[in-house]
């Protein structure tokens, strides 16, 4: 990801304009057991935020979409009874589908997010203002 960052930002700069997405995780602030994938994903939010930063006067924006739990073959490779008891944890008591992330990462790319940088959007359906998954 830094390779491809590095790569398009100047044209982006010259052209005063530019969308860098990136994907995180809601694990990003740290998870029981995950020490290497949190610290992996945490580093994916400090470019995001430190490109914002920098693109932020070239009128190039930079954010990261942190999802939770999301319907992906990972998650469909489980029982049906731990499929639940993690869509017990999230607030919305469901598992997200694929489609809200593609929906939040339309709206970020979108003129309607012309004035929105630097922000880690949590797709999640609320785990991520509760307490960690344990």
């Amino acid at each position: 990801m830094f390779h491809c960052c590095r790569a398009v930002f100047p044209q982006m700069k010259r052209q005063n304009y530019g969308r860098i997405l990136s994907f995180s995780s809601m694990s990003w602030r740290g998870n029981f057991g995950q020490v290497n994938y949190a610290a992996a994903k945490a580093g994916v939010v400090g470019m995001a935020r430190t490109i914002a930063l920098e693109g932020a006067p070239h009128g190039v924006t930079s954010n990261a979409i942190a999802p939770g739990l999301i319907s992906t073959p990972m998650l469909s490779s489980m029982n049906d009874a731990a499929r639940d008891k993690l869509a017990s944890r999230v607030p919305m008591g469901h598992i997200g589908d694929p489609t809200d992330i593609a929906e939040a990462a339309a709206y970020l790319c979108s003129e309607a997010a012309r004035y929105v940088t630097g922000v880690v959007l949590d797709v999640d359906g609320g785990i991520s203002i509760g307490s960690a998954l344990r």
